[in-house]
């Protein structure tokens, strides 16, 4: 699929050098940003849902937003991070539309851009490693407030070198819609790009140019679930980012994301997250 630079929106919450002695263990981490590690020391291990990675020097790891996972550290370990948060109020979800490399290997233009990167936002480095320390709705607010307070130039410079670093995964990314069929892929990008609202499923069908059974069977065969199920799963996922990050009731997000039943809007979010929206925010607060 096609995507403009300025869909782009990365925005830089921490990024700093931490030096760890065997004490990056914490478990079962499930943030609304995306994480970069750059290693230059040691080793540690990430454990997924589908097995454990180990961190080795010189490479460059990328771990997406809401991806639940446990680190593991015996020994010294150092590393650069970059939490990046992607703007929700854009019209393109590109960190989510796109599946992109676990792992990179780097050499010292990579190392030389995360150490300018901290060289020109020493306030944005992390105090604790403890994911519970800054991986809540104050701690993001204040993140987020510090990265609009930043200079202009220092703004502009930082973007500069996001992008160059997300340009070494987009090299190896693929989407998450690559399909053969144009007309789900634009489906696909109507649906995102109309989160906020109701979006019917004759719109869809009449977008596409197809009849209901069979824009059903080709989006089922291109997406492996219905459109239904696709646009449930892309509210509950913004539900749960808004739950995070913004200082709304759990009854104002689901008006927001076009939920006319407010009790539909809780079992929903109970079935596809397995618990309710005000467990879900207590737990990542």
């Amino acid at each position: 699929m096609s995507l403009q630079v300025d869909q782009l929106h990365p925005l830089v919450l921490n990024v700093g050098l931490a030096i760890q002695d065997a004490d990056w263990n914490w478990k079962n981490v499930s943030s609304p940003f995306s994480r970069l590690y750059y290693v230059t020391e040691g080793e540690a291990k990430i454990q997924f849902a589908d097995g454990i990675y180990t961190l080795h020097p010189n490479h460059l790891y990328f771990i997406p937003a809401f991806t639940r996972h446990t680190y593991i550290c015996n020994s010294r370990f150092v590393h650069y991070y970059l939490h990046i948060y992607d703007d929700h109020k854009s019209d393109e979800d590109w960190l989510e539309l796109w599946d992109f490399p676990f792992e990179i290997p780097t050499g010292k233009w990579e190392l030389q851009l995360f150490e300018r990167l901290c060289e020109i936002n020493p306030h944005m480095s992390l105090q604790k490693s403890d994911p519970s320390t800054y991986d809540n709705n104050p701690t993001l607010m204040k993140s987020l407030m510090k990265n609009r307070q930043r200079a202009f130039c220092d703004k502009v410079e930082s973007r500069g070198i996001v992008l160059q670093l997300l340009a070494r995964l987009f090299k190896q990314a693929k989407s998450k819609i690559e399909t053969k069929d144009n007309r789900i892929v634009k489906s696909v990008l109507y649906i995102h790009r109309h989160i906020g609202e109701t979006i019917s499923l004759n719109t869809l069908v009449e977008n596409a140019c197809l009849s209901k059974d069979h824009f059903i069977r080709l989006f089922k065969s291109e997406m492996n679930m219905t459109p239904l199920q696709y646009i449930n799963q892309k509210k509950i996922e913004k539900a749960q980012l808004l739950l995070i990050t913004e200082a709304l009731s759990v009854k104002e997000i689901s008006f927001r994301l076009a939920f006319d039943d407010y009790s539909y809007f809780n079992r929903l979010f109970k079935k596809l997250t397995g618990m309710t929206p005000q467990e879900y925010r207590h737990t990542y607060r």
